[in-house]
Order: C-alpha cells, then structure tokens, then sequence
C-alpha cells in the first residue's frame, strides 16, 4: 500500500492536546475512596506520550500545548526535549498547575482516572506565535479524540486540520475517547467532522464503529472508505493490530508476548511508531511490526511513556521477543 501520509519532508508531526503528569496506585482496587500508597509523577498526556514515540522513532515532531511553571512541567518538557521532541509551542504559564491525573487500576485491568485538566495549564492552550509558526510548516497532524474535550485545544486542532491539509499534508486520528472527559453535541460533530477528513484513523475496541457511525466491522471501514479515510490501523491489544486500506487485501500482525506491567499508553505508542514509520516511507508490514512492538515494549515499564522506545531499541526487543499465536 502507498502511504497515505505525507512524508516527513514536508515538516513535522505535531500534535495538539493536554499534557499532563501521571500519578498511579500501586495497590490494586476501585477508586480513590481511600488513602493508599502512590507512585509518581510520570510524564502523561495521550498526545505527549504520541509525539515522544514519534520522535524516538527519527521522525520531526512538534506539540503544542500548555504546561504550568512547576516542577511538573519542567520535568516533562525536559523529557519530551530529550526525546527529540520540539516544544517550541508548548507555552509555560505562571498562573495555572500542570494538569494530572490519578490512575488505579482495578482487579481486571481497567482503569478509574481522577483528572484535573479543565483547571490546569493543560485546559489553556492558545494560537501564540510560537503555535503559529509550528502551524505553517507542519506536515501531519495528529489528532487524539482526548484532546477535543478542552474546548481551547479542540479550536487549534480545527485550525490546524485545516492549514495542514491546504499545504498538502495529512491527518491521523486515534479516537481515545476517554468515559472520564466530557464530550457534548459540539464535540461529537468536530470528531465526526476531522474522522471525514482524516487519511489514517488508529481505533481500538468499539472505537471504529463509533467513528463510522454503524455497526460492524466490515460495515464501519466501507463506511469510512466512502467518507475518504484511506487507511485504518485496528489495534486489537493481545489479538495484535491490523492495517485495511480500500481494495487492499488486510496486513495482519500477531501481539508480542509480554507480561504487562502498566498498559496506560501503549496504544499513543502504538499510533506514534506507526505514523512516523508511514511518515518516513515504511511499508505497511514493517510500520506495524514496529507498532505493535513499541506497544507491547511500552507496557513492560511502569509510567505511560517509560517504555517507549527508539528505532534501535525496538530492533533489539523485535529480535528477542516472541509473538502471540495468531
């Protein structure tokens, strides 16, 4: 399959949307209706932890969002620097905390989140003229469903999905959406607006149905084939991923075998490595290979972005880790 992605080239990955800094648990219950043991903090945000994948990976990526003058944004835009990430856009602001979250996990796996991101840095995001300049020389813009709850964020995105598309780039979507965030009417119509002019969507779970808007596998791709999407990568978690492009017969890949220590953001590394890998001229196979690797390679590390890795990195894990049955 011919990626339909611009090539890096062109200018920068970059992606709009909270950032944030991780707290978690490390007893296993239901909530925080109890004082308890916590470990942290973790550089967090779902578009943070795409973008630092994306980076690691040697793509050019850009994030544009809002840190507080604390210790917490100092030390996550330390990291995301360190990663290779241009933060450029990312504004410091005086007056405001850097957003977090509180995670537990529960005895099955799921996950309760205690957010504060209306209230923080993270909620304020504005076109600057550091944003702006980021904005005129992006190639790909990414776009996590988790961002369209903060109104400010939901606003760029627009604005960038639509300058980033005139000068010839392309869009990416991974739906996230998280039962936690509030998502009304208003954005209901802005994601089904970007899903319509989106080149990649990255669903997971019921995510794809959603997207389409029917029900059924085969019913949402046709549905989001004949709205333009030109390739949707479905990560199926210990099933692997698969990539389906219209006319094309299916790309399947099988779930690296690994025990599971933290699985908060395996899916943002996923859609990091993939993007960049189509970015950079990859072909479907080896972009999922590396996909599904820095997936599984994330959640052998407690922290939502501890585990991800670069290019080499992965090399090393694809060449000693086995895979799942398929």
């Amino acid at each position: 399959m011919t990626s339909p992605l611009a090539p890096d080239a062109l200018g920068p990955t970059i992606c709009v949307g909270e950032i944030l800094v991780e707290i978690m648990a490390t007893t296993v219950g239901r909530g925080f209706l109890q004082p308890q043991p916590l470990e942290g903090p973790f550089p967090s945000g779902a578009p943070a932890i795409f973008i630092d994948q994306c980076a690691r990976m040697g793509g050019t990526a850009a994030l544009i969002g809002s840190v507080g003058d604390d210790d917490f944004g100092r030390m996550t835009l330390a990291r995301l620097a360190r990663d290779g990430v241009d933060v450029r856009a990312v504004a410091v602001l005086p007056d405001h905390p850097t957003g977090t979250a509180f995670v537990r996990y529960r005895a099955d796996g799921a996950r309760d989140f205690v957010y504060n991101i209306a209230r923080s840095a993270a909620a304020c995001i504005a076109r600057t003229p550091a944003v702006e300049e980021v904005l005129a020389r992006a190639g790909h813009l990414h776009v996590m469903g988790s961002a369209l709850s903060i109104p400010a964020a939901a606003e760029v995105i627009v604005a960038a999905a639509t300058a980033v598309k005139a000068r010839g780039g392309s869009l990416s979507v991974d739906p996230n959406l998280r039962k936690e965030l509030a998502q009304d009417a208003a954005t209901a119509r802005t994601f089904a607006a970007l899903v319509a002019m989106a080149d990649l969507l990255l669903p997971s779970g019921d995510e794809l149905e959603r997207a389409a808007g029917v029900a059924g596998e085969a019913a949402a791709l046709e549905r989001l084939f004949a709205l333009g999407v030109r390739e949707v990568a479905l990560k199926r978690g210990a099933g692997g991923a698969s990539v389906v492009a219209a006319g094309a017969a299916p790309v399947n890949a099988p779930a690296f075998a690994v025990d599971e220590v933290d699985p908060t953001g395996a899916g943002d590394c996923f859609g990091g490595a993939y993007v960049a890998c189509r970015r950079l001229g990859l072909p479907v196979a080896e972009a999922l290979t590396y996909a599904c690797a820095a997936g599984a390679r994330n959640v052998t590390r407690r922290g939502p972005m501890e585990g991800a890795g670069t290019r080499s990195e992965l090399d090393t894990f694809i060449a000693n880790t086995p895979r799942r049955p398929c």
